[in-house]
């Protein structure tokens, strides 16, 4: 049995006839009744009085025809319900985004993409890089946006900015005014870093280790807008993004280029390469890279 078993038992039921259902239909009439009666078999009941000059529901077919009424309506909006997913009229879109990408990207972008398809629910999961990571491998967010380098075997991904991880210390610092400093010239000053499930957590400190050094880590913190405001009332040394540093430079702080090494921010959008993607998610993937690829930086 499939759904168009019980399609020809509603035109029958409606037409109370197998000829003017078989000609609605477009069958010949043995074929609507041989399915009619591979129904009445397979459920053990008769499903129409065909005694008279008209064929009339039994009690069992009449009981049948609700049911059946309700899965044919139910199976009309599914198909409505799918249309709707495709053509991008509905639909869920969840998102993994670090906190300075998210404030620093993505607003002008989502707001495009929400005026663009209305009906997709957007929900934002504000993360660490490593926690995002994470979170898209397990399928908790479908996309999300990482520091490269990833894991090339579980990711699908498109790079998007490539920018270098800048001190900030106070105007007042001896090192304010320079034009560039060495990542070894940090050995003594008290680190101020985000938290373990931010890939910055760790790649900082890898630095300092290959410029031959143990950072001093006096606090952790998951927002970068505290973490300046720590290093502007003197309670350690910021690394940020040149994005988040730009901004940084016209209030008490000074941004400084690093160098041996330079500490590398390298953003983007991951996907799992493994696993279901949704058309929101489809269609979020090819309209963010057309924004972010083309964005001036």
């Amino acid at each position: 049995m499939d759904i168009r078993h019980l399609q020809y038992f509603e035109q029958v039921a409606t037409a109370k006839s197998f000829t003017k259902a078989a000609e609605l239909l477009h069958i010949s009439q043995p074929t609507i009744s041989k399915l009619i009666r591979n129904l009445e078999d397979e459920w053990g009941v008769t499903l129409f009085d065909r005694s008279g000059r008209e064929i009339e529901l039994t009690d069992a077919g009449r009981t049948v025809l609700g049911r059946v009424q309700l899965l044919l309506r139910s199976f009309d909006q599914l198909g409505e319900e799918l249309d709707r997913l495709k053509e991008l009229k509905s639909g869920v879109l969840r998102i993994g985004l670090p906190p300075m990408v998210g404030a620093s990207f993505f607003p002008d972008i989502l707001g495009e993409f929400h005026r663009a398809y209305p009906g997709i629910d957007i929900q934002l999961a504000e993360n660490g890089a490593k926690q995002v990571e994470k979170e898209v491998a397990t399928g908790r967010v479908e996309v999300g946006v990482a520091l490269l380098p990833v894991d090339q075997e579980a990711f699908h991904y498109f790079p998007f900015r490539k920018e270098h991880l800048l001190l900030i210390v106070p105007k007042r610092h001896p090192l304010a005014g320079r034009a560039s400093v060495r990542l070894d010239e940090l050995k003594d000053e008290p680190f101020l870093l985000f938290r373990e499930d931010f890939a910055l957590h760790d790649r900082i400190p890898a630095a300092c280790l290959q410029a031959g050094f143990q950072p001093r880590v006096v606090y952790e913190s998951s927002q970068w807008d505290f973490i300046s405001e720590m290093a502007a009332a003197g309670l350690g040394i910021g690394l940020l993004p040149e994005t988040i540093a730009r901004h940084l430079k016209t209030g008490p702080l000074a941004a400084i280029p690093v160098t041996d090494p330079q500490i590398p921010w390298h953003l983007a959008m991951i996907w799992r390469k493994e696993g279901y993607l949704s058309y929101a998610a489809r269609e979020w993937i090819a309209f963010a890279r057309r924004r972010l690829e083309n964005r001036p930086v």
